[in-house]
């Protein structure tokens, strides 16, 4: 599994990293918190996910896209590494700070065994074809924080941020000619997010945890919803650093309204991750 680098991570993460280093001195300063959580845990590693992608595009006349996937038809891989960072911070002892960032780059060259259409373009069966998926998301929410012992139910508001721009490239039949084409489209949104949270402490070294989290958004140039859910346990052989292991699931549905057309992208993504973990 490819490790979280600088270089790894996309400029945008820096958005919700920047937070943590203004509030980490004043948050490390406190006691007294339950010891389910930490004042500062910050993980840093990614998941492998079974990957189920489509998308497609329509004129503003049609009522339905066509869609096709990513997986069937263009024959990207069904399984990604996806790199993600997440850090919690506690400030004073029931509310605090949370903060995450995935991505998702994906691209990939095949020979068509059937035909694809998309923003008006027709890929024909024997057309070589290059496909591109790119999809980031960060989040950032304040947290409260209920119970005092070894269990603590959490409810987070915030803000999310995602971008998507996904592109196709090759041969295309129109009006019965076949030439090169290209289709692309980019875009980008904030919505509002609701965060649910459970953790419990077995003893100092091991903990376990569960997070929901959703994101729906009405209106605009890119507008649907956004699920995330994962249930995990963190293991601490030391005081500082540790190790976390969980099985996630996202659910991702996004509409993109143009003047000429709409598009659309529905993806999926389960499977486990690995985490090292910091606290502090």
């Amino acid at each position: 599994m490819r490790p979280i680098t600088p270089r790894s991570m996309r400029p945008g993460a820096c958005l919700w990293l920047a937070p943590a280093l203004l509030v980490a001195g004043p948050v490390l300063a406190q006691d007294g918190h339950s010891p389910a959580l930490d004042r500062v845990e910050v993980s840093l590693g990614g998941y492998l996910a079974n990957v189920d992608t489509r998308i497609g595009a329509s004129s503003t006349a049609m009522e339905q896209a066509m869609t096709f996937g990513l997986e069937d038809e263009l024959g990207f891989p069904d399984r990604e590494t996806v790199p993600r960072a997440r850090i919690d911070m506690l400030g004073g002892n029931h509310q605090g700070v949370s903060l995450d960032f995935y991505s998702l780059n994906r691209s990939h060259d095949r020979s068509l065994s059937q035909a694809i259409s998309y923003r008006g373009s027709t890929y024909a069966a024997s057309a070589d074809v290059h496909g591109k998926l790119d999809f980031d998301f960060g989040s950032a929410a304040w947290r409260w924080w209920f119970g005092q012992g070894s269990d603590v139910f959490g409810i987070g508001l915030g803000a999310a941020y995602y971008q998507v721009h996904a592109s196709i490239g090759g041969q295309a039949t129109v009006n019965g000619v076949t030439e090169a084409a290209a289709s692309s489209t980019r875009d980008n949104a904030w919505a509002p997010m609701l965060q649910l949270g459970w953790r419990h402490a077995f003893n100092d070294q091991w903990r376990m945890y569960l997070d929901a989290s959703g994101v729906k958004k009405n209106g605009g140039r890119l507008n649907g919803h956004i699920y995330n859910a994962s249930l995990g346990v963190a293991w601490y052989p030391w005081e500082n650093l540790g190790f976390g292991a969980e099985y996630g699931y996202s659910r991702i549905m996004l509409n993109q309204h143009k003047s000429r057309y709409n598009a659309r992208l529905d993806m999926k993504l389960d499977g486990p991750s690995l985490f090292v973990k910091l606290r502090f």
